[in-house]
């Protein structure tokens, strides 16, 4: 049995198995052929171990230390071999898939900030910077504060189902629930729950009954705005509001005041501004008078005041609201209020 197995057919077999590992040049399936054919469970190798049994015990020591080394060298000149190809399969792949620079670009679609949204955060910053503070109050609200205490009678219009939503819920001690009307009633609650001076901003989504139209909506935005403090006068609501159409319609915008009627503002005005699309000219947006209108204001009526708790001998104020979509509307020359709400990414798209 000692002729079946030597040092010198050791090394035949060392290099028979090396050569046809260094032969394989791409596939992997040829080295695993090969394994099984020199490392298996028949294999070539496996027949030398079987022959070791049968040797004397000294000789059975060389030889074994000697097998173990030669099979732990070819296995790992193996596996090294198989690392060769798979990092040579994925160089290759990567080369095919390689990125075709003559072709045109993909076009991806970039998302942007709504134009509703846009002036909205501006209407806001511009609040912001002349020191306004932001109240918030809920959607859901009190007949009281929607009405009452500002100074809007039982037999008011405004009350009438035609424009309010009511709630069918239990009536409580302030009146019935409804979806608020205009962001007035964050002014009552800021009254109740601060002392002055107070000046603060009230933004927010209110509800009317209306029909839909070019400029009418169920609900939209505004932002309204409260100064109460001692020597409040006229003139610091109108420079307030000066500074505000500058700041959004550009330093050369026209504006004016007029006189007009709200139950919680006395006096009450009304503020134009030039028309954007004639120029003062006059056409059908402005109906030829050459001036639209931004937004209503006035100075608190002494009987909100009263209502509150505040001396009304003591406190003035003043307060004005606008309708942010109106806004959006004139800034942009945009006719027709539903576009904001229709979703069409042409429509977004232009801002």
């Amino acid at each position: 049995m000692k002729d079946k197995i030597s040092k010198s057919g050791i090394e035949q077999l060392r290099k028979e198995c090396l050569s046809e590992i260094e032969s394989v040049t791409t596939s992997q399936e040829e080295l695993e052929k090969i394994r099984i054919k020199y490392f298996g469970r028949k294999g070539k190798f496996k027949q030398m171990f079987e022959v070791l049994k049968e040797i004397p015990l000294n000789e059975k020591k060389i030889y074994g230390e000697l097998l173990n080394s030669v099979v732990a060298e070819l296995k790992l000149k193996l596996e090294g071999k198989l690392k060769e190809l798979s990092v040579k399969k994925v160089k290759e792949k990567n080369e095919l898939s390689i990125l075709e620079l003559t072709l045109p670009g993909m076009k991806f679609s970039i998302g942007r900030v709504h134009p509703l949204q846009k002036v909205y955060d501006e209407i806001i910053d511009v609040f912001l910077r002349l020191g306004f503070d932001i109240k918030y109050g809920p959607e859901i609200e009190f007949e009281d504060y929607n009405f009452t205490m500002l100074n809007i009678p039982y037999d008011h219009p405004a009350r009438d189902m035609q424009d309010t939503l009511y709630l069918d819920l239990p009536v409580t001690k302030n009146g019935k629930l409804l979806l608020r009307t205009h962001t007035s009633p964050v002014q009552i609650r800021v009254l109740l729950s601060e002392k002055p001076p107070i000046k603060s901003i009230m933004p927010g989504r209110v509800y009317r009954h209306e029909n839909l139209d070019a400029t009418h909506l169920f609900n939209f935005h505004q932002v309204e705005g409260l100064v109460v403090d001692k020597g409040i006068r006229l003139s610091d609501l109108k420079g307030v509001l000066t500074y505000f159409v500058k700041s959004i319609f550009g330093q050369d915008i026209k504006c004016r005041f007029r006189q007009s009627y709200f139950p919680f503002t006395e006096p009450s005005l009304e503020m134009d501004i030039c028309c954007l699309v004639c120029k003062g000219e006059g056409c059908g947006v402005c109906k030829n008078s050459g001036y639209v209108e931004v937004l209503g204001c006035g100075m608190v009526h002494p009987q909100v005041l009263y209502n509150v708790g505040l001396g009304y001998e003591e406190y003035t104020g003043f307060a004005f609201g606008l309708g942010v979509e109106r806004i959006a509307m004139l800034k942009y020359r945009i006719d027709d209020i539903r576009l904001f709400y229709e979703n069409d990414i042409r429509f977004i798209n232009m801002f």
